[in-house]
């Protein structure tokens, strides 16, 4: 078990002044069988209301709006959070019976569907379908896919940008967690496996001493289901443990950007990300 702290701050420049902002964050963990979220909070300069609830696929969000000038806008998202283990299960279930059980709820119908962001290159698809050809267990053909993913791409900060997709990185062979997750997600339900896309944080020190802070990151994994869902990292190539902190979940990241706004007045804006996690215990 790690008990983790959590200072997440971001916002924007503007070169000049605004007259109007509105935004949605979501930067504050949620509370599940493998984390419990202990205190939490969410600061934002200028001072406004905020109205929270939880969105469609469970995910918190704070939406506010900023209705006076102002030339900058900046939120600090502090959490602190105990993560237990998360032990790497399979079950027995066929494909066939995968392919039953995944028409049954429109949680794991919906993470069939391929979006614009996730539309795997042919090679890809490819490379999915050839590990199909040799595991019985869809479980272990979705991990063997993921961590053939996370072979096969480069971590390159800036090689990317937000709004790349799949088949652009896998081009490259290079990318961030997020395009990453993009390519895993494309190559899982391209073969009938039922995928969503996962935010949060990554403590990226797997023998953090304890009180020390380091800085952390925003962070992008993927989970899958083969009978139960199951999280994996492609960026890593690890099983999702006690370092991940799970954020929010949906198809792909247009579901679970952190902070997502549109404004009134200047023509740019310059966006600064600050991400501080402490190990508590």
């Amino acid at each position: 078990m790690m008990r983790l702290r959590i200072e997440h701050t971001t916002g924007f420049a503007y070169p000049g002044e605004v007259s109007a902002s509105y935004n949605e964050a979501r930067m504050l963990p949620v509370s599940t069988e493998n984390q419990f979220v202990l205190s939490s909070s969410l600061d934002i300069e200028p001072s406004t209301s905020v109205n929270q609830y939880v969105d469609y696929f469970g995910t918190r969000v704070a939406s506010f709006d900023v209705l006076s000038g102002h030339t900058a806008l900046g939120i600090t998202a502090r959490s602190l959070v105990e993560v237990r283990p998360r032990p790497m299960e399979n079950s027995d279930m066929a494909w066939e019976d995968l392919a039953v059980e995944a028409q049954r709820s429109i949680t794991t119908v919906e993470m069939l569907a391929q979006t614009p962001r996730t539309a795997p290159h042919p090679e890809v698809m490819e490379l999915a379908r050839t590990i199909v050809q040799e595991h019985d267990n869809p479980g272990q053909a979705a991990r063997a896919i993921a961590v053939a993913v996370g072979n096969a791409v480069e971590y390159v900060y800036g090689s990317t940008g937000v709004h790349s997709t799949a088949a652009e990185s896998w081009e490259k062979r290079s990318g961030v967690c997020q395009d990453m997750a993009h390519i895993t997600l494309g190559a899982l339900r391209a073969v009938g496996i039922p995928a969503r896309y996962v935010s949060g944080y990554l403590h990226p020190d797997p023998d953090a001493e304890v009180g020390v802070a380091v800085v952390g990151e925003s962070h992008a994994w993927v989970e899958w289901f083969a009978g139960d869902w199951h999280g994996f990292d492609p960026t890593n190539n690890v099983d999702i443990g006690e370092r991940h902190v799970l954020v929010g979940r949906g198809r792909d990241y247009n579901d679970v950007p952190p902070l997502r706004g549109v404004y009134a007045g200047a023509l740019t804006s310059d966006l600064h990300v600050q991400v501080t996690i402490t190990r508590e215990a």
